[in-house]
């Protein structure tokens, strides 16, 4: 949870940076510029989550077969922070 909540306030801050001080000419690119940042945040932070929870899970289910969608749970949750990104980098163009 952490995780996804930096990586949320960190796309939320570059989007506001991006945004100030730009003309309506100069502000398409920048918009551009901020859904690709926000797109790529998304995703490393989506591989942070997932290279953290998928080994557990794996060792979870080899201990016990029977945890095997609770942590399914687990490591989906860390793949909708790359979701989160995107439709961020929709709303922006």
């Amino acid at each position: 949870m952490r995780t996804r909540a930096l990586i949320v306030t960190g796309i939320i801050l570059t989007l506001i940076a991006v945004s100030f001080g730009v003309s309506a000419q100069e502000g398409q690119g920048y918009n551009y510029l901020a859904a690709a940042i926000s797109v790529g945040l998304g995703c490393i932070g989506a591989a942070y989550a997932v290279a953290k929870a998928a080994p557990a899970a794996i060792a979870a289910i080899t201990e016990k077969p029977e945890l095997f969608g609770k942590t399914v749970v687990f490591v989906g949750l860390g793949e909708g922070i790359a979701i989160d990104g995107l439709l961020i980098a929709i709303l922006m163009i």
